[in-house]
């Protein structure tokens, strides 16, 4: 989205009250346009900069932007292909004299594009009564958000972990003699997020980020509690899945909010900022779990999280709406209360229904994973990466605590290794980001390709084996010191982020406008792996020994290096034969067309009014008739043309349009 700009001078007054936004005048191929979702006037793109090869582009304009033509899209471009007669009207009745606002149409039932739009609620500088954009929000305040969400997301995320510290204690309470059924309960959190990602965080579409997070939030905080009281295990597995899918709400919608309070030039380090929490997560929920679990009991790993939560209620409550869409509906609403009249509206006033909205959630993304071939190859190696880790974290307990004698509490930090990797990756970003910008641009975009990413990714690749190999070797026998193992865990963190950062970006890259569907199917099938691969854990570490069993997931992930490489080198030619992306292409190719073609008409128009305003000055002998303080009907004072001022050539301007 375009930043904000400011609006020119008003046009003359009219009887419309004296708050509203000026009317666009957006009829010459050099005038601004409204941003599609901010309803800003924003200026031709200029030449795309180096900052815009920035590696998390892609993925910044997947989370801003819907990946189908949503109601308040299409609404919005009937208002642009209307806007030309509209605001043509408009001037005529601001110079005629004929200005009636009554005869205009009522909001809420009629057409959007027979709506006024000096009415329309747009973020506007200008007037204190508008809505503020989040983008020009304080620095504190937008500070402030970010470290709320990071926080909520955290909570959300450390859960999903914390629990595999008190599987002990489970399996003691409930006499379960096979610890793959205990593991169950991170299976069914992390099928729960998956479900609530496609069910419960696309809400925010229709009522705003902050009340979806609040309602889940709660309900999440409300659904520990029979966790921490359960009398069996069922109970603990049944309401998990049920509680992560109220949590899905921060883990999908969070970068969205970082996007909607964060302009292009910081947005990158907005998302690394707020990445930081719930990356480490997965991490600090055994490190914190284990010493929970060993001084006050596996039911207190639930109650500190139900704490947590519920601080994150407290902080998100603190936070303002900061989706764009909600901001605007609010505004309008609320200036129709109050000035009691119905002219006010915005675009955005008319919602898709729920059940149209779950429909497409429901169904695009597995379309897309079962039909393209580049999802196929990038589900699998994702997803078998997120498996693993997620298997660590049954492995390592048996490792340290079964293998070492290390109690529950000290072996959590084992872990410490993998998150520092995790920061690793995350603070080297202006590293990767050097390491994209030097790969060849696309001359469409003037970006880096998305194979620029790949590079990044290969890298990845090759350090998660590494390290989960050496990791194999080194954790037993006991004599080998504990630092070795652990110092090992630090390319394989690093190599889990860089490849599912960059890989999620790739997606993003590649499919454009359908990336929010790509990505969601990937999400669904890297959460099922996380959540089924850990129950291979207990008895595989059992049966081949740590180290052949981490060397066997170490060969596996060997076996997967040469995905993003052949990205890297073939991914180009890979993208043009999916249907997908051809069609995606075409379709770019004829709005663009179209673009062009509608340019040069209005070129071609703007050249003919200009040789009749000069034919027309030449007959009257030099003057320019109509323009000054006449009546509005072409019989105002006659103005010289040359000791026209500004003011006045931007009158002519205006009744030319």
């Amino acid at each position: 989205m375009a930043d904000l700009k400011e609006r020119g001078d008003p046009p003359p007054q009219t009887d419309k009250p004296s708050t509203t936004s000026p009317p666009s005048t957006t009829t010459t191929s050099s005038s601004p346009s409204l941003d599609p979702i901010t309803l800003e006037k924003s200026p031709s793109r200029p030449p795309p900069s180096r900052r815009n090869s920035d590696p998390l582009s892609p993925l910044e304009e997947a989370l801003s932007s819907p990946d189908q033509e949503t109601p308040y899209e299409r609404l919005a471009r009937q208002v642009s292909s209307t806007s030309s007669h509209h605001t043509t009207h408009d001037h005529q009745s601001h110079h005629t004299g004929n200005h009636n606002p009554l005869s205009r149409p009522q909001t809420g039932t009629t057409s959007i594009a027979s709506r006024p739009a000096d009415f329309e609620i747009i973020f506007d500088p200008h007037d204190p009564l508008a809505p503020k954009n989040p983008r020009t929000w304080p620095l504190w305040q937008r500070a402030w958000i970010i470290f709320c969400v990071s926080f909520s997301t955290w909570v959300v995320v450390l859960y999903s972990t914390s629990y595999t510290a008190s599987i002990p204690g489970l399996m003691a309470e409930y006499g379960v003699k096979n610890e793959s059924v205990v593991t169950l309960g991170v299976t069914t959190y992390l099928l729960g997020l998956a479900v609530g990602s496609l069910v419960v965080a696309p809400m925010s579409e229709l009522y705003g980020r902050r009340p979806v997070y609040l309602i889940c939030l709660v309900c999440f905080c409300l659904l520990v509690i029979p966790t921490g009281l359960a009398t069996s295990l069922a109970e603990i597995l049944v309401v998990r899945f049920f509680g992560a899918i109220f949590g899905a709400a921060m883990v999908s919608n969070s970068p969205g909010t970082i996007v909607d309070i964060s302009d292009e030039e910081y947005r990158a380090l907005c998302i690394s900022l707020w990445s930081i929490a719930p990356l480490n997560g997965p991490v600090t929920g055994p490190l914190i779990g284990g010493f929970v679990f060993e001084y006050l009991g596996w039911r207190w790993c639930n109650w500190l999280v139900m704490i947590l939560a519920g601080v994150a209620v407290l902080l998100m409550a603190t936070c303002r709406e900061t989706y764009a869409p909600a901001i605007l509906q609010a505004a309008a609403k609320k200036r129709r209360k109050e000035e009691d009249d119905e002219r006010w509206w915005s675009r955005y006033d008319q919602r898709i229904s729920a059940f149209e909205l779950l429909k497409i959630n429901l169904s695009r993304p597995f379309v897309l994973s079962f039909t393209e071939p580049i999802l196929w190859f990038f589900n699998i190696w994702i997803s078998l990466i997120y498996g693993i880790l997620y298997l660590c974290f049954v492995a390592y307990p048996i490792v340290f605590s079964q293998h070492r004698g290390w109690s529950p509490g000290i072996s959590g930090p084992a872990f410490v290794g993998i998150g520092i990797g995790t920061m690793i990756a995350i603070l080297s970003e202006p590293l990767w980001r050097a390491m994209i910008n030097s790969q060849p641009r696309d001359p469409a975009t003037g970006r880096a390709r998305p194979e620029a990413t790949a590079l990044v990714m290969s890298i990845g690749a090759v350090l998660t084996p590494l390290g989960q190999l050496v990791f194999a070797w080194t954790c037993l026998p006991t004599t080998i010191h504990w630092a070795v193992p652990i110092a090992f865990g630090i390319p394989f963190g690093m190599g889990n982020t860089l490849s599912f950062i960059y890989g999620t970006n790739y997606l993003a890259g590649a499919y454009g406008i359908h990336a929010a569907s790509a990505l969601a199917g990937n999400a669904v099938m890297r959460s099922f792996f996380g959540g089924t691969l850990p129950l291979a854990g207990p008895t595989m570490y059992e049966k081949l020994t740590p180290q052949w069993a981490g060397t066997l997931l170490g060969l596996l992930e060997v076996a997967l290096i040469p995905i993003p490489f052949v990205f890297w080198r073939y991914g180009e030619r890979i993208r043009g034969k999916s249907k997908v992306i051809r069609q995606m292409r075409e379709d770019a190719e004829r709005n663009e067309s179209k673009r062009a073609r509608q340019a040069a008409r209005r070129e071609r128009d703007e050249k003919r009014e200009e040789a009749e305003a000069e034919a027309e000055a030449e007959a009257n002998g030099g003057v320019l008739v109509g323009v000054g303080s006449g009546n509005g009907k072409g019989e105002g004072k006659e103005t010289p043309l040359g000791e026209r001022d500004v003011e006045s050539e931007a009158v002519e301007k205006e009744v030319k349009t």
